[in-house]
């Protein structure tokens, strides 16, 4: 009996002191988590109180506007990038990102606020000055004196490929982009290019322009991103793959408004930082050693601003089953069999007419094949638009002009009254893939060149009075047909 009862006394103490050990436990890890909840309460409101402002930044739980449908097709990694700031720059998303490829590189467009910018003159456009740089592009500025300056909207960037292939100076390029869905195409698409081509990613500047009336309102920028199906020697099929995920609204709207080329023509002009400029289109390509051999004519050339020169490179049409001429000599076998042409020389021929193709084509030039001059524009013509070398201060291309018709030749036109002398240079030359024709051309563009031609009869006025000279007679007035009387049998 003594022994069970004390038995039974051990366990209750034992129970007592077991419930015990066990309630202390429990307290000490309810202090401890209570310490490391406070802890890291702490901690993030010190995050939250440094944290910098962000505006423009999407919300990683945002899918991209307008494109919920881009990555299954086409990129099925790519997501909305976790950093602070999506305009901000965070060093690991660059380099995570820069893995895609053997170079590193920053994303495009990482550090652009779309809250900055400046105004055309009209306030109906946005610009960006210097939006991307190119890795090399002012040590190219440096070594060279000629800047190739070239506009574009989103849809015909695949020529720049081509371009930078065959340019080895400094390019400053504008591009025209419309809502938020074609800026975010333009990201993935200069990212792509920066990715695959060297030349481009040092040589190029890029120049950001947007409408007003649909302005985009957010800098996207990815983590990661799957580029299985972007092959880096398709870059137009690529381009055409992105095209398809614009938005119906923003394809209406560009086809209710007017591209507006002049703007971005001053805005690429006035990216470039050398003592001459070669003013083209996305779509005009420079011939085989093309920089260097210009470089080299310039360098010795006496045109100044106060001079007043302007040298014209020679532009042909090649049909597209043709080989890229390597040569002037390339060229003219070309041209012979039917396989190029003077640019729009069928469309329309006044474009490129005074530039006397005849004569540069029977001038073989040096056995260096050194640039020189090969004759002078002698026979004028209204609405003759060539491409050109110069300094900056020829004029401005007139703004007032949207979309196509009296885009370029204005701008000719007001130097030629200025006083302005073109020279024809020899053996170098640029190239326009396809052979063109009337039959190709959309309805819409005569219906925009309808409209310049009004804005022309202000804008011929505005020259005379600038330069009180009329050397093409524009304001003459038109004689009335003479009406002959009728006589009577």
């Amino acid at each position: 009996m003594v022994l069970r009862r004390r038995f039974r006394f051990n366990m209750h103490i034992w129970k007592s002191v077991s419930k015990s050990w066990y309630i202390c436990q429990v307290w000490n890890f309810s202090i401890i988590s209570v310490l490391a909840l406070t802890i890291s309460n702490i901690l993030l409101t010190i995050r939250l109180l440094h944290k910098p402002d962000c505006p423009n930044v999407v919300d990683t739980k945002i899918a991209p506007v307008a494109i919920t449908r881009f990555p299954a097709p086409l990129h099925p990694d790519i997501v909305i990038s976790s950093s602070d700031c999506g305009g901000g720059g965070d060093d690991n998303t660059i380099d995570e990102f820069a893995e895609l490829g053997n170079h590193s590189h920053r994303l495009v467009f990482d550090r652009l606020n779309l809250l900055r910018g400046r105004w055309d003159a009209s306030r109906q456009y946005k610009y960006f000055d210097f939006a991307a740089v190119g890795n090399r592009y002012d040590d190219l500025t440096k070594k060279y004196k000629v800047c190739l300056a070239t506009q574009s909207s989103l849809e015909r960037l695949y020529s720049l490929v081509s371009v930078a292939s065959h340019w080895t100076g400094p390019i400053s390029l504008a591009v025209y982009v419309a809502g938020d869905d074609e800026l975010y195409l333009l990201q993935l698409y200069l990212s792509y290019l920066q990715n695959c081509f060297a030349s481009i990613r040092d040589a190029v500047t890029i120049h950001l322009a947007y409408p007003i009336k649909r302005a985009p309102k957010t800098v996207r920028k990815f983590l990661k991103s799957d580029y299985s199906n972007f092959v880096c020697d398709q870059p137009e099929l690529t381009l055409k793959k992105l095209m398809k995920f614009r938005t119906t609204e923003t394809i209406k709207w560009r086809l209710k408004n007017a591209y507006p080329q002049n703007h971005l023509r001053n805005l690429a002009r006035k990216g470039c930082q050398n003592d001459y400029i070669f003013l083209t289109d996305i779509d005009i390509i420079p011939s085989i050693n093309f920089t260097d051999n210009l470089d080299k004519f310039l360098r010795k050339s006496q045109c100044s601003s106060q001079s007043k020169c302007a040298y014209v490179v020679p532009t042909y049409e090649i049909d597209n089953r043709a080989k890229f001429p390597q040569t002037k000599a390339d060229l003219l076998r070309l041209s012979k069999r039917g396989l190029a042409r003077p640019f729009h020389h069928k469309v329309f021929i006044y474009n490129q007419y005074a530039t006397n193709f005849s004569r540069w084509e029977s001038n073989v030039g040096s056995p260096q094949d050194d640039t020189t001059i090969s004759h002078n524009v002698t026979n004028f013509e209204f609405l003759y638009e060539p491409f050109y070398v110069s300094t900056d201060s020829v004029p401005p291309h007139d703004e007032r002009f949207l979309g196509y018709g009296f885009t370029r030749n204005t701008q000719v036109y007001e130097m030629f009254v200025a006083g302005y002398q073109f020279h024809v240079l020899t053996p170098i030359f640029t190239c326009h893939w396809g052979l063109q024709n009337k039959k190709s051309r959309p309805a819409w563009r005569e219906r925009q060149n309808n409209l310049n031609r009004k804005q022309f009869e202000v804008f011929k006025k505005e020259i005379y009075a600038r330069y009180h000279r009329d050397p093409l007679q524009m304001l003459q007035p038109k004689k009335a047909p003479e009406i002959k009387p009728k006589v009577k049998p």
